[in-house]
């Protein structure tokens, strides 16, 4: 009976040893970085031109867009959102071709978050 005991509190033993296990390796995985998107202003893209941009892209409501669209105005750039690193070179892919198709100078660039 006792060698039978030994057998269960050994095995629980083991148990713990599996979890401690587990909660180490869940420490050490990593989140990849965050990319933020940065919307430039210049003197030649109608405002709203950048309205329509943040609204098609990047989901915004005309009210979202346009406080933006005056931040980009006033300071000069934005964020407009922080993406994994192959959405945020998407958005800036698009809003580039985008720009360019309708003949503006608007830039949009990304950079990684701190």
């Amino acid at each position: 009976m006792l060698e039978h005991q030994w057998m269960m509190s050994d095995k629980s033993d083991d148990d713990d040893a599996d979890a401690s296990v587990l909660v180490q390796t869940r420490t050490k995985t990593k989140r990849p970085p965050l990319y933020k998107v940065l919307l430039l202003n210049d003197d030649y893209t109608p405002m709203e031109f950048v309205v329509h941009v943040l609204e098609r892209f990047f989901g915004m409501t005309h009210a979202q867009a346009f406080e933006i669209m005056l931040t980009v105005h006033k300071k000069g750039v934005a964020v407009v959102g922080v993406f994994s690193h192959e959405i945020a070179e998407t958005k800036v892919g698009q809003v580039m071709d985008f720009a360019r198709r309708h003949q503006h100078p608007l830039q949009c660039t990304m950079e990684r978050e701190e």
